[in-house]
């Protein structure tokens, strides 16, 4: 069953998946089935694959693209799913691209190269990737330069919206990001620039405040994405005091998962805990947790569930 390919008008929250491994290590397709389950009983609005939480740098290209074809055939056209196919061989981004579109992919997901100098560098990337792969492919600018190590500016994001038509969206993940929230959202209006829609990254630590400065949404791997679904729902309703206070009681968890370099396993762990995975198990180099993690999980875990009288009222 098709469905529609990423456009810029797409609001609401993408899931970053995480990528399942049994607990040998090994790839767990039959696991893929469980967690796009999960996702999809969360009601979310999209998912996007082979990210950061999918430790797509720890596969293989075989292992990739087995488990992306597995995740479009159970999710079967029900919501667009976006992949991400960043590598620093043009060639394979290329041929990754070209799979997932044929797979049925909404359209992928690129992250700027390390070692590109300056928005020319930036921008040239970017022009030799739409080449690449056809205009018809409709992309995602991953800006996350705690990992990429490369500055989006937002005059060469205005320029790169302005030439290219099949950039449609920008996965907001920027450290400390709110102030070019504002300024991109505040020159499309002055400009008459096309509107590109917006998701949130960073596990949508600030997502309230980003959703008052424009943002569409969130496109993150926070391991309750019913609850950050729930929370933009409240906010589209009008209802913003009442979805910032429902955020703020699970901000404890949230935070605790963001932690660099730790944040992957917990969130893993979590997913684990709520039945969307079949092992918590993350890929060398990832960190084994401890009892003493587990102990603090159990504590988070356990909060969430004192406040469940109130978390159920305030979701009404």
């Amino acid at each position: 069953m098709p469905t529609a390919g990423l456009n810029e008008q797409i609001k609401g929250v993408f899931a970053i998946s995480a990528t399942p491994f049994a607990d040998d290590g090994s790839l767990d397709l039959e696991g893929t089935d469980q967690l796009m389950d999960f996702y999809l009983g969360c009601g979310v609005h999209g998912l996007t694959i082979l990210g950061v939480l999918g430790e797509a740098n720890r596969m293989s290209e075989a292992e990739s693209e087995a488990f992306m074809n597995r995740v479009l055939e159970r999710v079967n056209g029900r919501v667009p799913v976006c992949v991400g196919v960043t590598s620093p061989a043009l060639g394979v981004l290329s041929s990754l691209t070209a799979k997932a579109m044929d797979a049925g992919a909404a359209g992928v997901m690129v992250q700027p190269m390390g070692g590109l100098k300056g928005d020319d560098g930036v921008f040239n990337y970017f022009k030799t990737v739409f080449e690449t792969i056809g205009d018809d492919v409709p992309v995602c600018f991953q800006d996350h330069p705690q990992i990429s190590g490369i500055h989006l500016s937002v005059p060469v994001w205005n320029r790169l919206v302005d030439e290219f038509p099949q950039l449609v969206m920008l996965k907001h993940e920027d450290f400390p990001g709110l102030v070019k929230l504002t300024r991109i959202r505040e020159a499309e209006t002055r400009d008459r620039r096309r509107r590109v829609s917006i998701l949130v990254g960073n596990n949508a630590l600030y997502f309230p405040q980003e959703l008052r400065r424009g943002a569409d949404g969130a496109m993150t791997g926070f391991a309750y994405p019913d609850v950050l679904l729930r929370v933009y729902e409240l906010f589209s309703a009008g209802r913003e005091d009442e979805g910032e206070d429902y955020y703020d009681l699970y901000l404890p968890i949230n935070r605790y998962e963001q932690q660099p370099g730790f944040g992957l396993p917990a969130r893993k762990e979590i997913l684990h805990r709520r039945g969307a995975l079949r092992s918590a198990r993350a890929r060398y180099p990832g960190m084994r947790l401890t009892a003493i993690e587990h102990g603090e999980i159990d504590n988070l875990m356990a909060r969430i569930e004192r406040k469940s009288p109130y978390l159920s009222a305030v979701a009404q």
